[in-house]
């Protein structure tokens, strides 16, 4: 059966299946509500049910939505069944955004490269077969379902469009055990075949005139080069920074590129920065945890939009600080990778 979900302050209304997840289900109907992993970890979904009571949650952290907060009446979207019609209040949204989606889509795509760019991470290049071609927008990502299994794991685009090129790029950190980037390492060859869900995700450029505070480390590199590959296309002259975290020098990637789009966008700073830097490295950039470069590097950020995408612990001390140094709470944008029992997640 299908229920009506209405989402307020908004006035957009939506049916869902009862086999469906409210989010799942708008994200099928092109409405881009707020969401982050989809797994119920990251609480970015979580919305308040103003009528209706009927809803059931699959599992779920209780970090994300702690018990007195279901009491109260706080939902998580991609949590969350509806079996009757219900009315809900988004607590965080884009009224811009969230009339832009794009249809999520399935699709087959073939692999034509799976090159290291660093010790433990690999540029993954796929090409479309049906259909040929995926629209999304820069930040976002795809789920790719583990060959051989009933699982999925979620991988930011690092380009732009597959329009003209028919290819998605994704930049993958390999984990020990891990269940796809084991199998990236290991067995995924040229000529395999992948089958995609997308596009899902919010990480996307907002339009505007205000300086643009890009923070990233490990795999985070991808969502933030597609960002910045945008924002090159398009010749776009807002003031920019990428702070880029990494523990030593054999950890960079892209560096290439990103000091090329220095002097393609005359006003982007690209900043990285060794945490665990050792004599053989030869280095004499910045030295620290990124957190603390940026604050060495930044004092007023209030008309300033930050996106931050890396490991759950930068992405934690990163929103602190960059509200600390004036960025609104909700001109900060961010993806957090989500720890599985493989310690893989959105990337």
């Amino acid at each position: 059966m299908k229920h009506t979900v209405r989402f307020e302050p908004v006035g957009i209304e939506i049916e869902v299946d009862e086999e469906q997840t409210v989010l799942r289900a708008a994200a099928e109907q092109g409405v881009m509500l707020m969401h982050g992993c989809k797994e119920g970890q990251c609480a970015s979904c979580k919305s308040f049910v103003l009528d209706g009571d009927d809803i059931e949650l699959d599992r779920y952290s209780t970090f994300a939505l702690p018990d007195y907060e279901r009491e109260e009446g706080f939902t998580l979207l991609c949590r969350a069944h509806v079996y009757e019609d219900v009315t809900i209040e988004l607590i965080n949204f884009d009224e811009d955004m969230i009339r832009s989606g794009l249809p999520i889509q399935q699709a087959v795509a073939e692999v034509v490269a799976n090159d290291p760019v660093t010790h433990d991470m690999r540029r993954l290049v796929l090409k479309l077969i049906e259909p040929t071609e995926l629209k999304f927008f820069p930040g976002q990502y795809v789920d790719i379902a583990v060959p051989g299994t009933d699982a999925t794991r979620s991988f930011s685009m690092a380009n732009t469009s597959s329009r003209e090129s028919g290819h998605l790029e994704f930049v993958i950190k390999i984990y020990p055990g891990g269940l796809f980037s084991g199998l990236l390492d290991t067995r995924l060859a040229i000529g395999d075949r992948l089958d995609l869900t997308g596009p899902f995700g919010v990480f996307t450029l907002r339009e505007g005139e205000n300086d643009l505070v890009f923070l990233g480390g490990g795999a985070g590199m991808a969502p933030i080069l597609s960002l910045l590959r945008s924002m090159a296309e398009r010749g776009l002259g807002r003031r920019a920074t990428f702070y880029y975290g990494a523990r030593r020098r054999h950890d960079l990637c892209f560096e290439d590129e990103l000091r090329g789009l220095e002097e393609t966008l005359p006003g982007f700073r690209y900043v990285p920065a060794l945490s665990e830097p050792t004599a053989g490295d030869g280095w004499d950039g910045e030295v620290g945890l990124i957190t603390d470069v940026v604050k060495r590097h930044e004092t007023d950020l209030k008309r300033s939009h930050a996106y931050v995408c890396g490991p759950p612990p930068m992405v934690e001390a990163a929103m602190p600080m960059l509200a600390g140094l004036g960025v609104p709470e909700k001109h900060i944008y961010y993806d957090k990778f989500t720890t599985t029992g493989e310690s893989e997640g959105t990337s």
